[in-house]
């Protein structure tokens, strides 16, 4: 693939942050409850950020270089930390790294992290978006995820994010879950937008293996989610925050003029990122590495002065399976001139060809030279693109 669609391209760094309070029961992230190493991982997540300062030296001599412009702490839950814990991993990145660009930095949150000290103490670091974990604002939910927060909790806290100056917030919820109906799931929509939320994240819960819900469910202490009600709350949700102005520029993600998600909008678009801290990922152009989801192996590693990362270089066709996979869940769908002119007009007519069943079902179309998926495709968006996968 050549290197034009990667040229002067931002990047973002990309932290990750493995304690929480409590495990919810959907949740396959890598994370601990137990916070006994937490000096030591800090100490080795500083470490790891010197060590990596060279990681786009390698795109700033080829001149496809355009600065660090978005830094986004996950986990886990980030918030844990405390605003003097946070600032040491900010002075430790622009110790090492050129940041004079950057123009949005997140910090992942809970509710019940959100205090009016602890927001007026982030105000004091270099954090300007808050990305909070609220999943739903009815406390049947909240106690079937085993969220530690309740509905009072979350209202309360956005209230404070908002007085405390931080008017960029998204919001995380979750529909589809066993129990919400159509009215609470409206519900939760119509409490993000009276509150003049920015920016929505909204999931359809999903059953990922090794999770507390995967055991319920198999256990059957726990009703399976269903597809017909995600794919409902799915249309409904996008009528509604259609009609309330945001804009759906992703599967899960909305947005009001503006405020997308700089950093993750990055990811869809394949640009580079830096991935820090236990099973963080990083990527450059053709190349994908990973550090191991194990708190305890990468604090060893780093402490031996070792980098723990394994990586795998990308063939052309695993690139643009990405590329077809990552951009037909944006908005602005597939370009096809992005393949034509990274893979071949022959490649271009394969993906073409693979198309055709869906632009004839409806579930996509093509517009402005882009495939793009219609309302009722972007639902499947993952399985439309597998099915457009081209193998070796």
């Amino acid at each position: 693939m050549s290197g034009d669609q990667f040229a002067l391209m931002m990047a973002g760094i990309y932290i990750h942050i493995p304690y929480c309070r409590q495990a919810c029961h959907y949740c396959n992230f890598h994370f601990s409850v137990s916070h006994r190493h937490r000096e030591d991982f800090l100490q080795a997540l500083l470490k790891e950020i010197r060590m990596q300062q060279g990681f786009f030296d390698g795109l700033a001599a080829a001149g496809d270089f355009d600065g660090i412009q978005t830094i986004y702490l996950g986990g886990g839950t980030p918030s844990v930390l405390g605003a003097s814990e946070l600032m040491q991993l900010f002075e430790g990145l622009y110790k090492h790294y050129p940041l004079g660009q950057v123009k949005e930095v997140t910090l992942e949150a809970n509710p019940d992290d959100l205090d009016t000290r602890k927001l007026t103490a982030l105000k004091d670091t270099p954090i300007n978006r808050l990305s909070i974990g609220i999943q739903s604002f009815h406390q049947p939910d909240l106690t079937f995820m085993n969220r530690l927060h309740s509905p009072a909790q979350a209202v309360e806290c956005i209230h404070n994010a908002l007085d405390a100056g931080f008017k960029n917030l998204n919001v995380d919820l979750i529909y589809g879950t066993p129990g919400m109906d159509d009215q609470g799931w409206e519900e939760n929509l119509v409490r993000v937008a009276e509150m003049g939320i920015r920016h929505l994240s909204a999931y359809a819960l999903t059953v990922e293996a090794k999770t507390v819900l995967d055991y319920m469910i198999r256990k059957g202490k726990m009703p399976a989610p269903g597809e017909d009600q995600a794919a409902r709350q799915f249309l409904l949700m996008r009528r509604l925050l259609g009609s309330w102005a945001y804009e759906h520029y992703e599967v899960s993600n909305f947005a009001l003029p503006g405020f997308r998600s700089m950093h993750n909008t990055a990811y869809w678009s394949g640009r580079p990122y830096l991935g820090l801290g236990p099973s963080a990922h990083s990527f450059l152009p053709g190349h994908r590495r990973w550090n191991p989801p194990n708190t305890s192996q990468y604090i060893d590693s780093i402490q031996s002065g070792q980098l723990p990362w394994e990586g795998e270089r990308l063939t052309e066709l695993q690139a643009l399976n990405e590329y077809v996979m990552t951009s037909l869940r944006t908005a602005w769908g597939c370009q096809l001139d992005v393949v034509r002119r990274g893979w071949g007009e022959s490649r271009l007519a394969d993906i073409e060809q693979a198309a055709e069943k869906f632009l004839r079902s409806g579930r996509m179309v093509r517009r402005d030279n882009a495939l793009i998926l219609t309302s009722e495709g972007l639902f499947f968006a993952d399985g439309i693109a597998a099915d457009l996968f081209l193998s070796e």
